[in-house]
């Protein structure tokens, strides 16, 4: 199918919820009056709030805040939304996560408002960067997942990952293995180690996958401490930037073309070609 149209949604998210869907509101709603069929959310959308995660986790629980929220999106624009990420108490098997930490969960709702898959964020960021804030640790209050997941949209499959996950091709050469043509990658890189590696990275893993990126960010000072790069994009299999919105809040937006897809893999069957499988433990 050509001219399948997308939208990366950067935003600067932060403790206010209901200030963050708001603002989610009217950049899906921007999307939408451009013929968007297909909205990309960022990382930690609707809360970048790490010391309260399991507080907002146990309200989506009980009152399903932000999964109604991305239905009724999904559901009255007619579009498919991949729901960047928010903080969930139990696993996608029901089972409830231990001790305070959640799950960093990516949703993804068809356009009838129906959730058809969630993503667990699997790597976590326990890094040092040299920063305002300096020491990052995920794993403090996010329990990682441990299931690649690819979901299949009307115009092909995509695969679902999230920040960090960039860093590991391992995850998406194992996507592509389940036939994925398109990668979502919400995020949320800090300042320093986006200017260093955001766009290399996404560039990196379209060209290996000869896939779509879909890659929002968050994008702007968030606190005193935290602040995003930004620079939200969508690039092609060929690796080049066809849309991309620097700072602050915005939209990406590009056309996808699959049959130009599918003549680069035949031209260049580098899936075929493989030597090694990924191996996922």
């Amino acid at each position: 199918m050509k001219n399948y149209r997308v939208a990366a949604i950067q935003m600067v998210s932060g403790y206010d919820v209901e200030a963050n869907l708001s603002s989610a509101e009217q950049l899906i709603q921007q999307a939408v009056d451009i013929g968007c069929q297909m909205v990309v959310l960022p990382e930690n959308f609707a809360v970048l709030d790490s010391d309260n995660l399991r507080k907002w986790g146990e309200q989506e629980r009980d009152q399903q805040l932000f999964s109604q929220f991305l239905s009724q999106q999904s559901q009255s624009h007619q579009i498919w939304i991949v729901g960047g990420s928010i903080p969930m108490v139990k696993t996608s098997d029901g089972e409830p996560v231990e001790g305070q930490r959640v799950r960093s969960a990516c949703l993804v709702y068809n356009p009838s408002g129906v959730q058809v898959s969630r993503y667990d964020k699997i790597h976590l960021f326990d890094v040092q960067v040299k920063d305002t804030q300096g020491s990052y640790r995920e794993s403090k209050v996010i329990e990682p997942g441990n299931q690649i997941i690819a979901v299949q949209t009307d115009v092909g499959i995509l695969g679902q990952t999230i920040c960090y996950d960039l860093r590991f091709p391992e995850l998406y050469s194992a996507l592509c293995d389940q036939g994925c043509s398109m990668f979502a990658v919400p995020s949320a890189f800090t300042y320093r180690t986006g200017k260093a590696h955001w766009e290399s990275l996404i560039r990196a893993r379209a060209i290996e996958t000869q896939s779509f990126m879909i890659a929002p960010n968050q994008g702007g000072r968030h606190s005193e401490k935290r602040q995003t790069w930004g620079h939200s994009m969508i690039v092609d299999p060929w690796g080049m930037v066809l849309s991309q919105v620097e700072t602050g809040p915005g939209i990406a937006v590009a056309d996808l073309d699959f049959d130009w897809l599918q003549e680069i893999r035949e031209a260049m069957p580098v899936q075929q070609h493989k030597r090694f499988k990924a191996v996922m433990n």
